[in-house]
């Protein structure tokens, strides 16, 4: 049977289910031994002379440049910016991930965050272990115009979720790469209007209707990101897109980091050009920058997939994708 790396940090922190999946069908496992998200190089020296990888979010170039072993890359999770796909192609590596499993616990995050910056939580928390008490307003999203940036099964969710506020109006705005421009996708329409047509019958009042990029910047009381990482989205909001926005507005990032140049949102919220940020994602992990120095952004620790149920079914899929290629079994989260 196969030889197994696992890359990903955490693995079967709080249930044995995918490791027992691998071992029970014959395959020999070594875990992540350094506590932490490992570096590129540390992937390359550690599984270079595997037959599998169960990776997270770490970059494998270096690693599918230099075996000659690896026959499948398994992705605990959706994001395949870090996946030199090209070149698995290439050299005949395969790649499988699981994009359903960890839906429910980002989309949920992500309201967590939208309702934390809106009604500055955080900031309160922050305020009382340092002997203040300002009770600080905020703004609610009832009523409030809430931007999607990315309607894929995350983005869905999310709108799901945030009916139940009932929101003025929920914008969508997704993304398709073009060489020159980003556009809005050709079926969005179709799947808006069936939204609409079935949220009209239970919440009244709040609309969803797609709109560009700059209307979505602009018009959002909040606005939360849901595409991935591709060289058309790298520093998609930068000083200048972030400067559309609006003075209370709040943006939240729990997709890929990199999507949000660091550098500029950390000038504009210095600058209060709009109210908070939330960031759960960093181009570099842990993250260690300047956006820690200031007060009106919160910042967690890349744990969008990090519920119990969610974590546990991401990691048992991986697992499933690694026996059903080696073992001849069903394997159908294929990239």
């Amino acid at each position: 049977m196969a030889k197994v790396f696992v890359s990903t940090f955490p693995f079967c922190r709080t249930s044995k289910v995918a490791l027992d999946i691998l071992v029970s069908n014959g395959h020999e496992v070594v875990v992540n031994p350094l506590g932490r998200k490992m570096k590129p190089i540390e992937v390359s020296e550690s599984a270079r002379d595997f037959d599998a990888l169960i990776a997270g979010t770490e970059d494998l170039t270096d690693l599918v440049t230099n075996s000659k072993s690896l026959k499948l890359i398994s992705r605990v999770g959706v994001g395949l910016d870090s996946v030199p796909l090209g070149l698995c192609k290439e050299k005949g590596i395969a790649v499988s991930y699981t994009p359903d499993a960890v839906s429910p616990a980002v989309s949920e995050l992500a309201v967590c965050l939208i309702v934390d910056a809106m009604r500055k939580v955080t900031y309160a928390d922050r305020e009382i272990r340092k002997g203040e008490w300002s009770r600080p307003y905020g703004e609610r999203i009832g009523g409030a115009t809430i931007g999607i940036l990315g309607f894929g099964r995350i983005g869905k969710r999310v709108a799901s979720h945030l009916l139940g506020y009932l929101p003025k109006e929920i914008l969508v705005c997704d993304l398709i790469d073009q060489k020159d421009s980003i556009r809005l996708l050709s079926d969005v329409a179709s799947n808006l209007y069936q939204v609409n047509r079935d949220l009209g019958k239970n919440w009244g009042a709040t609309t969803i209707k797609q709109v560009d990029l700059d209307s979505l910047l602009k018009m959002s009381d909040a606005i939360t990101i849901h595409v991935p990482l591709t060289a058309q989205t790298k520093n998609l909001l930068n000083y200048k897109k972030m400067s559309l926005m609006k003075s209370s507005a709040v943006l939240i990032n729990t997709a890929r980091g990199g999507i949000v140049n660091e550098n500029d949102l950390y000038k504009v919220l210095q600058e209060n050009l709009f109210s908070a940020a939330a960031m759960d994602v960093f181009e570099e992990e842990p993250y260690k920058g300047p956006l820690s120095t200031l007060e009106n952004v919160i910042l967690t620790q890349h744990m969008g997939s990090c519920s119990n149920d969610c974590r546990e079914d991401m990691e048992s899929e991986a697992s499933e994708n690694v026996v059903g290629f080696f073992n001849g079994g069903r394997w159908e989260r294929v990239v």
